[in-house]
């Protein structure tokens, strides 16, 4: 064989230049993909293999993700305008494309990670999970410990409001005697907890976990307070009833009667015989059980949501969107996006950056889809906590999926402790108002101070 070298011809020229091109953009692509899958926190690593340890946790995000976040926005490709002048077929493009101008350039997301950063967050394995979750202990002597779990779309993002009122209550006028150690976990497969990648992670599992995690950390007795699906995972938590549990606070309680859920089930109309606020309550439950496509999905086929890993906008859309409308729970959020009331739902201190925030930590830790997954995990109804006997205390935020009535709720909690009715506020209370927030579980919780 010579060892001649031949002139190239134009064509293969043209062809080998393509070639290296692509390969080089193929190398470009695969730099870039590793840039945006560096690790986002700082751990501390446990000393001789202790699993149990509790470990020290930064956040600090590789400024690469950032801008393949940017760029991802950016060259989204649109559908055409919805057909109908209100929000009936779903996020309208002119909200979207808006709201995705302001994430693109305007949007700050070290704010929010330097708001992180502030607060004393850790890791520990529990399980065989890794759990990520924030504790601030109060400078008040006597303080209650209370773990309290967020919910869907939500993130330990929805509690940063309520941290000093509720550990520092004589800076926002209340009682020394009314201060709590806060301790704030993210659900497994949300936020900086690890992924599951077996089933069984579902609210009762989590319910376990939280107790052994509170025990980990001295708390020979605590409360638990929680709101969706954190709402679930505390009724849950109630039900098993740990001796180490004193009682629960939830803005989310789980108190249709069983005649009732039957009548929403079949579709019939109010029943007769109901107080007015039992029939408020029937008539939100029944537009809501004609809205819960999103819930249908998440809870049938999660793994299906790939768009929520892959572009922002999907993900973005899908969390404004909840559930299938402006309705409860997606007012407040939307209010907060559009700058103005949505339906008579205030968006109360919760700010479009607030909902960024929020979005954004689901982005950079691809938890769209394992978030997901929490609701195929979830294998009975939310709606009924028959049979719990533990003290519990329930605040009925106006603007909740359903208000839900006194004579109800003393059906399901057998030993209610406290229930109330603030005047404003919806499904996301700590997020839109968390003075009176906080308010209500100081409230709630105060008869088990003895």
């Amino acid at each position: 064989m010579s060892d001649t070298i031949l002139p190239q011809s134009p064509a293969r020229r043209r062809f080998v230049g393509i070639a290296a091109a692509t390969i080089a953009a193929g190398s470009l692509s695969q730099l870039a993909f590793a840039e945006t899958t560096q690790a986002i926190t700082d751990v501390a690593q446990a000393t001789g293999g202790d699993t149990t340890a509790i470990r020290p946790l930064r956040v600090h995000v590789p400024e690469s993700q950032l801008i393949d976040l940017r760029r991802r926005i950016k060259a989204t490709r649109w559908p055409d305008r919805e057909t109908v002048t209100d929000d009936s077929q779903g996020v309208q493009l002119a909200v979207i494309q808006e709201f995705s101008r302001h994430w693109s350039t305007d949007y700050d997301w070290r704010k929010v990670e330097r708001k992180l950063n502030s607060l004393p967050n850790f890791m520990t394995e529990i399980d065989g999970l890794d759990i990520h979750f924030i504790h601030v202990r109060s400078k008040h002597e006597n303080a209650m410990p209370l773990i309290v779990t967020h919910g869907w779309p939500g993130s330990i993002i929805e509690q940063f409001k309520i941290i000093d009122p509720l550990t520092n209550p004589t800076a926002h006028g209340a009682s020394a005697s009314d201060a709590f150690h806060l301790v704030i976990p993210s659900l497994p497969g949300y936020g900086f907890s690890g992924k599951p990648t077996t089933t069984g992670w579902g609210p009762e599992r989590t319910a376990r976990t939280w107790v052994a995690l509170m025990k980990r950390l001295g708390y020979a007795k605590f409360a638990s307070q929680g709101g969706d699906l954190g709402g679930i995972v505390t009724n849950v938590m109630a039900k098993q009833a740990p001796p180490e549990l004193l009682g629960i606070h939830t803005n989310f309680p789980a108190t249709i009667p069983p005649e009732i859920a039957k009548a929403l089930q079949v579709g019939d109309p109010t029943p007769p015989g109901l107080s007015d606020d039992e029939k408020h309550a029937y008539e939100q439950l029944n537009a809501l059980s004609k809205r819960r496509a999103y819930a249908q999905e998440q809870g049938t086929r999660p793994q299906t949501l790939y768009g929520l890993a892959d572009s922002p906008i999907a993900l973005a859309s899908w969390f404004l969107d909840h559930p299938d409308g402006y309705g409860q729970p997606a007012a407040a959020l939307m209010s907060a996006v559009l700058g103005r009331t949505v339906n008579g739902h205030s968006a109360g201190d919760l700010t479009r950056d607030d909902v960024l925030d929020d979005i954004t930590l689901y982005w950079l830790t691809n938890t769209g889809v394992s978030a997901a997954r929490f609701y195929w995990e979830s294998h009975f109804n939310p709606y009924n906590a028959t049979g719990i006997s533990i003290p519990v205390a329930i605040s009925a935020f106006p603007g909740e999926n359903y208000q839900a009535p006194r004579s109800w709720t003393e059906r399901a909690y057998l030993n209610l402790i406290y229930y109330n009715r603030p005047e404003k506020g919806g499904h996301f209370a700590a997020w839109e108002q968390p003075q009176l927030f906080a308010e209500e579980v100081r409230a709630g919780l105060r008869p088990l101070r003895t």
